[in-house]
This record gives structure tokens, sequence and C-alpha cells, in this order.
């Protein structure tokens, strides 16, 4: 079986997911299929011009503090950004073109540990070429495909399909047309997809 995984740059809580999920998900034998998205699109829809971890302060903080232990439980390196959320359009659009490569794990993972262990700008162009060095091609090359025509509809395709599949945050796991929403909820997903239909 596979999992669909749905993520979004700006997400704080897709970070310790996406750091997970490769192993996680080789320990059951579950394929992974990744899948970006842009969940301002979604807020939009909901009327939320910005992150609602913004919108609502307590939320917010509680969020911050929780990602603090979130991640030092699983020994994964965080730094809270200066700037939140971050415009991860350009790697999205990577993601979108190349989602089938080999070497697209480890970007989408560096890309993360820019944002949230190192505190980079992502939506800068420097960085996004220095999280493709292991890419093993012409990371110019790259940017350029993932900017094409039709590589920019097809991120505003695949954000429609998320909308009619009824996600509405990042991170969020779907086997077939179960839906998980959540870095808590991975496992969850995970064990669905590796258990057979009954």
């Amino acid at each position: 079986m596979r999992i669909e995984f749905w993520l979004e740059f700006g997400s704080t809580y897709s970070y310790p997911a996406v750091m997970r999920i490769e192993s996680l998900a080789a320990k059951k034998g579950v394929a992974i299929v990744w899948r970006a998205f842009l969940l301002g699109a979604i807020f939009n829809d909901l009327g939320w011009n910005d992150s609602p971890f913004n919108i609502y302060p307590s939320k917010g903080a509680y969020m911050w503090r929780d990602m603090e232990r979130v991640c030092a439980a699983q020994g994964i390196p965080f730094q809270r950004p200066s700037v939140f959320p971050r415009n991860g359009l350009l790697a999205s659009r990577i993601v979108c073109r190349y989602a089938d490569a080999a070497w697209l794990p480890d970007f989408i993972r560096r890309v993360y540990q820019a944002n949230f262990a190192e505190d980079r700008d992502i939506s800068s162009r420097e960085v996004i070429l220095d999280c493709l060095g292991s890419a093993g091609e012409s990371a110019t090359n790259i940017i350029q495909e993932a900017e094409s025509a039709e590589n920019k509809l097809l991120l505003r395709k695949q954000t429609d399909i998320a909308r009619q599949k009824g996600l509405f945050g990042a991170p969020s796991f779907l086997v077939g047309d179960e839906l998980f929403w959540g870095n808590d909820r991975l496992e969850d997903a995970i064990n669905w997809a590796a258990t057979p239909a009954t």
C-alpha cells in the first residue's frame, strides 16, 4: 500500500513529519507519494489571510512551545524562524515537477531544515539552489523546469485536488480515501496503509 504525504513548506508540524516518515514507512513496507500544495489558498477559502498561529496568538504561543518539545523528543534540530510563515512556492513547484525523482526526499528534508533548523529564507532562489545541491543534476535547470507555465498550472491543480479531498491543514496523509491530519497521526496513517483491507 502507499501513503500520500501532502505537505506545505511553511507548515511547522510538517517538519517533524518529513524528518520521520521515510524510516517509519520503510519498516512497514509502505511507499510514500510526495504531494505539495498551497495551504494559503485553503486558508483563503476559510477567510484567513494568514496562518491561524498568527491570527490567534495564544494558539501560536502553544504551537511554538510544542514544536520545541516535539523536536527535542525526536532529536530533530529546531530553531524558531524569524519570519513565519515563509513562502515555499518555488520548493512546492519543484516537488510537483519532480515528484518521482530519487533525490526529491532529500531535497524536501533540506528545505525544511533550512527553514526550521537554520532560519534561512526558503523563498530565496539561492537557498533553494543550495538545497538542490545533492540532486545530481543542474539545479538551475531543475528550477527552470519547475517554473514553466505548465508546471505552475500543475501546482494549482494539485491544490484544487487537495480542496476536493477535504484537506484543511498540513501535514495531511491520505491512504486511499482515509485522511489523517497532523504529525501526531503519522504512525496511525502508516499502520493503516500497512494493514490489508478487510
